[in-house]
């Protein structure tokens, strides 16, 4: 089975880092950029951001004095195969029941 690192979880785990990663589904953003979205601190939003790199679902590029955020595609795909996992044993399950009710059926 696959492993997502803890720190993923609690990153997509908080309603505003979900908003800021709709943000940059986008485009890249600047830190100034995403926090002009949100009613808090840029150093509050700057935490978020943190949160959400160390949960590898962004990441951070220097371009001369700015730093560029943009969605980690890579840390999107661990998620979605790890989801993937339960959704096949769900499946699984659920065909081999199917399989029991029509086989009481005859």
């Amino acid at each position: 089975m696959i492993q997502i690192p803890t720190q993923t979880f609690k990153a997509l785990g908080d309603p505003t880092r979900q908003q800021i990663l709709g943000l940059l589904a986008d485009r890249e953003l600047t830190i100034a950029q995403v926090a002009g979205h949100f009613d808090m601190t840029r150093a509050g939003v700057k935490k978020h951001m943190k949160i959400l790199e160390e949960g590898r679902l962004i990441t951070v590029t220097p371009k001369g004095r700015e730093r560029l955020n943009t969605l980690n595609r890579d840390g999107f795909d661990m998620v979605s195969d790890w989801v993937g996992y339960f959704d096949q044993f769900w499946d699984d399950k659920l065909n081999a029941l199917k399989a029991l009710v029509e086989e009481d059926m005859k």
